[in-house]
Order: structure tokens, then sequence, then C-alpha cells
């Protein structure tokens, strides 16, 4: 039975609209607008991804990977150290999570949960905007203020740059991200569930922790493993305040320098007329950038299936 409703209004029906021959066209023109842009997106990824395997592949077939596993990031005297830049990633983007975890979730809960509705909006924005501090500024930070003041201070560690430096600005990076992505999976959580808390005598602090976090945690765990990839892809802060001037050395400390894998291709990769050396210097560029993107596909992936299972449907 054919739909035959008239709008009053207009004097038409749907019936009419439907078959109507101009009508279908811009929605034929329409949708295959928005098939082509998502087709675009899909060939640029295949492309990127193309254009780090083929490079990669001829550094993974030519080089002695005996040079893969030695003292140090020395791409241009033919050794490719390969877990000084993975060990050096995982001290910064620990380093960067212990600070923002905190930080941001502590953040997200008072907005989500403690603040009254006119702090809540001049404080959200403000938070926000954070996100929009350009990363070589933060690098500056980290490296003039952080290293002196903080690891110094605290640690005794250099007054120059070092991954701890580094991590403390990565996470101070991070921070926005956490606490924003975290606010609002909590605010979308139902008031029903605070209500019945409450009717059962549970303090603020009691429904926070007991009732709310464990219903948004999916969202939280979307949100952590949104920033451990940011961490994981921070260049600049890394760059210059982890004591990558000082040293590509292979080391565990964190309070001394060495080489991220953004801040090894960036080191690596300064100006175009640089990148000489050995023979696979260029492609180890390529070799570097596809292990970071297999690390943040596979966090992804976890970080799906784990969404996936937990998630609580309202």
């Amino acid at each position: 039975m054919s739909d035959t409703r008239v709008d009053p209004a207009k004097g038409f029906s749907v019936e009419s609209l439907t078959a109507n021959p101009r009508q279908a066209r811009k929605e034929r023109l329409i949708r295959d607008s928005l098939g082509a842009t998502a087709l675009v997106s899909v060939l640029i990824s295949g492309l990127i991804i193309w254009s780090l395997f083929s490079e990669a592949w001829t550094f993974m077939v030519e080089v002695d990977w005996g040079s893969v596993w030695d003292i140090g990031w020395f791409p241009r005297r033919g050794i490719y150290d390969i877990k000084t830049l993975i060990v050096a990633s995982l001290i910064v983007t620990g380093i960067a999570m212990i600070v923002a975890g905190p930080l941001g979730l502590g953040a997200a809960i008072y907005l989500s949960e403690y603040a009254r509705p006119g702090v809540r909006r001049t404080l959200k924005p403000i938070l926000e905007i954070l996100a929009g501090i350009p990363s070589v500024v933060l690098g500056f930070f980290a490296l003039e203020w952080i290293a002196p003041n903080v690891v110094k201070t605290l640690f005794g560690g250099p007054a120059a740059g070092s991954l701890l430096a580094a991590g403390i600005g990565v996470g101070v990076l991070v921070v926005p991200l956490v606490a924003s992505i975290s606010e609002d999976t909590m605010k979308a959580v139902p008031m029903s569930l605070r209500e019945a808390s409450s009717s059962l005598g549970a303090r603020k602090i009691t429904t926070t922790i007991r009732v709310v976090l464990p219903a948004a945690v999916s969202g939280l765990m979307a949100a952590f493993i949104v920033a451990v990839s940011r961490a994981l892809g921070e260049t600049m802060v890394v760059f210059m305040a982890g004591g990558a001037a000082q040293t590509a050395v292979y080391t565990h400390d964190p309070l001394g320098g060495s080489l991220t894998m953004t801040a090894g291709m960036t080191s690596l990769a300064r100006g175009t007329d640089s990148v000489v050396g050995e023979g696979l210097t260029f492609q180890s560029l390529f070799f570097v950038g596809l292990m970071l993107f297999v690390v943040t596909f596979a966090l992804n992936l976890v970080a799906d299936r784990f969404v996936h299972r937990v998630r609580e449907q309202y």
C-alpha cells in the first residue's frame, strides 16, 4: 500500500516527492558525492600504507639484521638499533600516561560529577583550548622549564633534555585529550543510575567510583588508548626535550637522553639532502614509520575488542 499522506502546509504527498525525477537525481548525486569522498579517504590511506611498506620491505630484505640490535641508532653509519627507539618510545609514553592519566581522569570526574553548570561551561572550553597549544611550544617548555626545575630538582637529572622531561611534556600535552573524552563518556551515563545509587544512601564519591566509572569503562578505555597513540606519535616535544641532541645510544634510564621512534625519524630527515650515508639510510625512515603504524594499529584493535566486550547498552 503506497504512502499517500499529504503535507497540509504544502499540499503535496510523500509519494509525489519520491516519484519526482529531479528530486531523485539530486539524491543520487548527493549519494555518489559522499561515496566518492569516502573512497578518496580509503585510497589515501592505502597509498600511505603502500609507500611505507614498499620502502620498508627494501630495508628488511637488504639490511644486515645484526645491525638492527646494536648499541644505538646511527643510520648514517649503518647501525639501525631498533630497540633504542622502541624502549625510548615506551619510556616516554609510560611517563606521559602516568602524568596524563590521573590528571585527565581527575579533571573529567570533577567536570562531570562535581562542577556546577556555570563552572563546567567555563572550564571545559579552557581545558579543550589547551589541546590546541602547538607541540613546539610545549617542547620549549619541557626543555627550558621542566628539565631544570622539575627533573633536575626532584630527581637529580640533567638540566638539559632527558626522556623524563620529554615524558612529562608529552603528558601535559595529552591531559586535555584524556579529560575531554573521559568527561564526555561519563556525561553519557544515564542520570537514573546516579539517582538509584543516591536513593540507596550512597555518597557522591561512592556513586562516582562504584557506579559511574564502571558504567563508562568502555569510553574511558578508548580515551586512554587514543592518548597512548597520541603520545607514541608525538614528535616535537620528544625531539626537543628528549636529549636527542646529545646521544642516540641505547638506554633504559628515564634520566638519560635518547631517541624515540618519531624523534629518530625527525633527526634523520632534517632536510631532504641530509638523508645520506649508508645505502639504506633513507629506507630506515620507512621501516621505523611502518613499525609505528603497526604498533598504533595493534593498540586500536585491542582497544576495539575490549570496548566491545565491556560496553554497556543503556
